[in-house]
C-alpha cells in the first residue's frame, strides 16, 4: 500500500453515528473531510480503492437496526458479516449477542475500518480479506447490506445463498431498493426509512428493507 491505512483513516474521518443506529460509533467521512471530495484518480494517486468503508450505507444501516431491535437473530449464532465496509452490521451482531462475528471484505483498507471502529465500540471481530463467496458454514447467520447494486455480483450471490439456506442458515439482506434484488426469493422482514447524504445516493432519505433469503418464517 502507497498509504499508511490506519494513518489515513484516523486524518480523513471524523467519529460520528449513523443517523438511523446511533448506538454505534464509526469513523466515517463527512463533507468536512478531505476524503469525500478526492476524484478516482486521486484516490489511486495514494493507493486508496473506492472508500465504502468510510460511509454508513442505506441497506447496512437498515439491517443493524433490524438486528439491534431483533437480537434474537443472531444471539448465540456464527455471524458472518458478508462485504462488511465499515463493520457497521457486525458490530450491531456482537451488540445482539452472537456467538462470534467474522467480518468479510475482498478491500484491504477495510480490515483496518473493521478494527478501529469494533475498538471504538468495544467490540470483538474477527476479519478475513478472503473472496468467501461459495463457502457455507451450515448453521450461521450470514447478513448482507447493499450488495446487489451490480447484475453480475447478483447471479453469484443467489446460488451462494440459496446453498447457504438449504444447510441450514440463515441469510438477511438490507437493501434500498438496488436494481438487482431478487425480491421474489425473500421475505421481507421490515422497512425503514433511513437518511442518507444525497450526494451518496441522490436523495435524502432511502426506503430501505430488510429481507430474509428463502422467503422462511421469522426468527
Amino acid at each position: 500500500m502507497k498509504t499508511d491505512p490506519e494513518t489515513f483513516i484516523l486524518a480523513n474521518t471524523g467519529i460520528l453515528a449513523p443517523p438511523h443506529v446511533p448506538e454505534i460509533a464509526l469513523h466515517l467521512a463527512s463533507e468536512a473531510h478531505d476524503l469525500w471530495l478526492k476524484t478516482e484518480e486521486e484516490l489511486e494517486e495514494i493507493g486508496l480503492p473506492p472508500p465504502f468503508w468510510a460511509f454508513a450505507w442505506a441497506g447496512g444501516q437498515g439491517l443493524a437496526r433490524y438486528i439491534l431491535d431483533h437480537p434474537e437473530v443472531v444471539r448465540g449464532h456464527d455471524v458472518i458479516d458478508f462485504a462488511t465496509g465499515s463493520g457497521l452490521v457486525g458490530i450491531a451482531a456482537e451488540k445482539s449477542g452472537a456467538a462470534s462475528v467474522l467480518a468479510a471484505d475482498i478491500d484491504p483498507w477495510a480490515e483496518t475500518a473493521v478494527r478501529l471502529n469494533a475498538k471504538l465500540n468495544g467490540a470483538n471481530i474477527a476479519f478475513t480479506g478472503r473472496d468467501i463467496v461459495g463457502e457455507v458454514k451450515p448453521g450461521a447467520v450470514l447478513l448482507a447490506g447493499d450488495v446487489f447494486y451490480d447484475k453480475a455480483f447478483a447471479d453469484v450471490l443467489v446460488p451462494w445463498f440459496s446453498e447457504i439456506v438449504v444447510h441450514g442458515g440463515t441469510v438477511l439482506v438490507g437493501d434500498p431498493g438496488r436494481a438487482y434484488c431478487p425480491r421474489d426469493l425473500m421475505q421481507p422482514l421490515a422497512t425503514y426509512e433511513v437518511p442518507v447524504t444525497r450526494a451518496l445516493e441522490d436523495s435524502e432519505v432511502k426506503r430501505t428493507t430488510v429481507w430474509r433469503f428463502g422467503g422462511l418464517t421469522d426468527a
